[in-house]
Formats: C-alpha cells, sequence, structure tokens
C-alpha cells in the first residue's frame, strides 16, 4: 500500500498539471488576501487581524482543485487498461482506494503549507503583534482539512466510475458543489420545518461553519469522518463490481 501511495504522490509531482493546479491554488489566495485593492477580501485594508479571507476562498478553490488532483486516480487506470493489473496486485481493494484517497489527501495538505504564510504574517501585522484569534484559526485550518478529505473521497469515486479524466473532473466538481450549497439551498426551501433542516445538516457547509468558529464538536467530526466513508466504500463497490 505504501509503494502505491508514493507512487500516486510521485505520479501528480512529475506532471505538470500538479505544480500548474497547487499554482493557481496559491496565487488565486494570495492575490484576493493580499495584492488586490478595494475588496472586502484584502486582509490588509480590512483592518482584522485574522484569515478569514483564506477560509471564505478556499472551499470554492478547493472544489476545482479537489477534482483536478484526484481526475486521474482511477480513470487514467481504466483507460489505459492498468486497472487490471493492479486489481491482481496483492492488495485488497479497500487498500487501493486508500492508496489513492490518501495521496490526494496529501497532496492537498502539501497544497495548504504555503498558506501558513499568512498566518505568520497575520500575527505579524497585528496591533499589538500576535493579537490574533489563533483557537479560531486552527479550529477553521482543520474545518478546511476535514473538508478537503470529504471532497477528496468524492474525487475517487468519481474517477473509478469512468474512463474519462474530464468526466471525472465535472462529476466531482458537481458532486462537491452539491454537498457544500446544495442541500443548503434545497433546505432553505423548506424554511422553519424537520425536513430543512435535516437537508442542510446533511451539507458540509454547517459542519464547515462550525468548525470555522474555532470549536471542534464531535459531530462535525464524525459527520467528515461519515463522509468520506461512505465514498471510500462506494468506490470500493465500484472495484469490486469490476469482478462479477
Amino acid at each position: 500500500m505504501i509503494a502505491l501511495l508514493t507512487k500516486e504522490i510521485n505520479s501528480f509531482l512529475n506532471s505538470v498539471i500538479g505544480y500548474v493546479v497547487l499554482t493557481v491554488f496559491l496565487l488565486s489566495i494570495g492575490l484576493l488576501m493580499w495584492m488586490l485593492p478595494g475588496t472586502s477580501f484584502n486582509a490588509v485594508e480590512n483592518g482584522a487581524a485574522n484569515l478569514d479571507t483564506l477560509f471564505i476562498l478556499a472551499p470554492w478553490v478547493f472544489m476545482f482543485l479537489v477534482p483536478a488532483v484526484t481526475m486521474k486516480s482511477f480513470a487514467e487506470e481504466n483507460k489505459s487498461g492498468t486497472i487490471e493489473l493492479l486489481l491482481t496486485r496483492p492488495l485488497s481493494d479497500l487498500k487501493i482506494v486508500l492508496a489513492k484517497f490518501l495521496s490526494s489527501l496529501l497532496l492537498i495538505l502539501f497544497a495548504l503549507l504555503p498558506t501558513l504564510v499568512y498566518f505568520i504574517s497575520i500575527v505579524a501585522l497585528a496591533s499589538p503583534e500576535g493579537n490574533v484569534d489563533t483557537g479560531s484559526i486552527w479550529g477553521s485550518y482543520t474545518g478546511l482539512l476535514f473538508l478537503g478529505c470529504g471532497f477528496a473521497a468524492m474525487g475517487v469515486f468519481a474517477s473509478s466510475v469512468t474512463e474519462s479524466q474530464v468526466v471525472a473532473f465535472i462529476l466531482s466538481l458537481l458532486l462537491c458543489y452539491l454537498f457544500y450549497v446544495g442541500f443548503d439551498y434545497a433546505g432553505s426551501a423548506l424554511p422553519a420545518s424537520r425536513a430543512g433542516s435535516l437537508l442542510v445538516q446533511l451539507g458540509i457547509g454547517s459542519h464547515y461553519a462550525s468548525l470555522s468558529r474555532g470549536v471542534i464538536d464531535t459531530r462535525d467530526v464524525v459527520y467528515f469522518l461519515s463522509l468520506s466513508a461512505f465514498f471510500i466504500l462506494l468506490t470500493r463497490f465500484v472495484l469490486e463490481k469490476r469482478k462479477w
């Protein structure tokens, strides 16, 4: 499993698209947060020592970043026919899926690491220096990591059901959008009702917002872990179905 995990990471980092994806993520967040004047997202102009801009924009950028990272995980194997060879390895289907999933998650973490420079900058710019709500920021980072975890599981599943990376990207994008805002929209259409509240709780948005407040609620953690496990097991089912 470790060998497959390493292979997946090296495959992404050795491709041009890997660096393009990471560069676009960092540039889009960095420009809006530090360079573009006259916007509510500019951390220097809004006068508040926080990283709200990062945590507001990152989920939307993740909707494109994560599908781009995961789209080739199984789709390329399906197209080239190497999926059959992969399934003959002395690895269970679950371990194969986990290797693909964990490699994507590590790449997402790799993309987030440079944003720690933003945190250091905010601490230095605060008045007085260091007057920053670090608890809220680390809670938001935790929420963003769990968000990436859920998106990665959806992306790997989307890649497993097609031979086209483009189709995998679009399907993953739609799944991410549905779970991030789709359930919220559906729930808001049923105001003051148990069904509406349930729909909102099924979506990622409310759970991510809860973690972003800096409070690690076990209900939110269980939600993200359950969501990821559901799509991982669904991907495993797709692989097992190929053997029928």
